[in-house]
């Protein structure tokens, strides 16, 4: 009993010690390629090429003073970033990164997605009412909002998936797209997903709860330090996870493009570490390029255009596949 205790416990460090090593270069690459594209100069004194700047960072909030405001309830003032850090570890048990390489293989592997990418939400809104600040409780709520509208959309591209594959088991989806990846028949689904992650994880142009320029930072405008540090490790982490389920759902997750690159030569390892790179460089270019929209067009983009598209393709989904017969077992 102890010894399994202890191969858990391992299994568990071996997941999370490399997720928040890759947060912290995840930065780093955003700071240079943003800086790249923007023609300027990224981080590039600490460390080889600036590879460092994320640890110095770190080290910077993890020996500040955190700050307490008087007027906060103390108890959920603290526990909101503890919750939104844990959630965006906690997912990561039933992600996949290679043919049985997975921490736990669940058969309702999706709905456990769904259930943690719900709660996150509450981290957010807990932050934003304890803080007892306008600014954070408006933030809070705009949070509360947003990734509770594309959650709806997102759940229904989820389910025309489930309804090709005919699993929830994530593993089983990728083994499903042995012979043409989801991204071909359901391209449509893909690019509204892809916005809806942008959307869901709070990023740019669709970052409203932190918008800078009328809510002073939004939800986290109270934290400092190491709580403030919370977050920020909780958001790149989401992004990463946002990243990984985009390859699972529509790339083909572990699997090669071609079958000239067979997993013995090429593990599937760096096959999915390739394709969530994209979803990362996606996450990094729309944050450079874009400007922020409205909160009115948020919510526009998300009720009456990506909702009614999802559920419109998820029946036309059903109908080709009981036309021609082709509904899996």
């Amino acid at each position: 009993m102890t010894f399994s205790i202890i191969i858990a416990l391992l299994k568990i460090v071996s997941i999370t010690i490399p997720l928040l090593i890759s947060v912290a270069f995840f930065t780093v690459a955003e700071r240079k390629i943003m800086g790249a594209i923007q023609r300027r100069r990224g981080p590039n004194v600490i460390g080889f090429i600036g590879l460092l700047q994320a640890f110095a960072d770190g080290l910077k909030l993890f020996v500040k003073e955190t700050t307490l405001p008087s007027s906060s309830n103390i108890m959920i003032f603290l526990l909101a970033p503890i919750l939104s850090f844990l959630l965006s570890l906690i997912g990561w048990a039933v992600i996949p990164f290679a043919h049985k390489i997975v921490l736990a293989d669940i058969n309702l592997g999706i709905l456990y997605l769904l259930a943690i990418s719900s709660l996150n939400v509450y981290g957010l809104v807990l932050a934003g009412w304890s803080s007892n600040s306008k600014y954070a409780y408006l933030g809070g709520l705009r949070s509360a909002a947003q990734m509770i509208s594309y959650e709806i959309s997102i759940g229904f591209i989820i389910l025309s998936i489930a309804t090709c594959t005919g699993t929830l088991n994530l593993s089983k989806i990728i083994l499903a797209q042995q012979e043409i990846w989801l991204i071909v028949p359901l391209f449509p689904l893909f690019v509204i997903f892809y916005i809806s992650m942008l959307a869901e994880t709070n990023r740019h142009p669709f970052d409203l709860p932190e918008a800078e320029a009328e809510l002073v930072s939004g939800y986290n405008v109270e934290y400092s330090a190491m709580t403030f540090a919370l977050f920020f490790l909780a958001e790149y982490a989401n992004m990463l996870m946002m990243s990984s389920l985009s390859a699972v759902l529509f790339l083909g997750g572990w699997l090669p493009p071609f079958d000239i690159f067979p997993l013995n030569v090429v593990p599937g390892s760096l096959w999915f570490s390739i394709k969530v790179v994209i979803g990362v460089l996606f996450f990094i270019i729309t944050r450079a390029t874009l400007p922020r929209y409205r909160y009115d067009q948020l919510m526009h983009l998300g009720w009456k255009c990506f909702l009614p598209l999802s559920i419109g393709y998820l029946m036309f989904t059903i109908g080709v596949l009981i036309s021609f017969n082709w509904l899996p077992n």
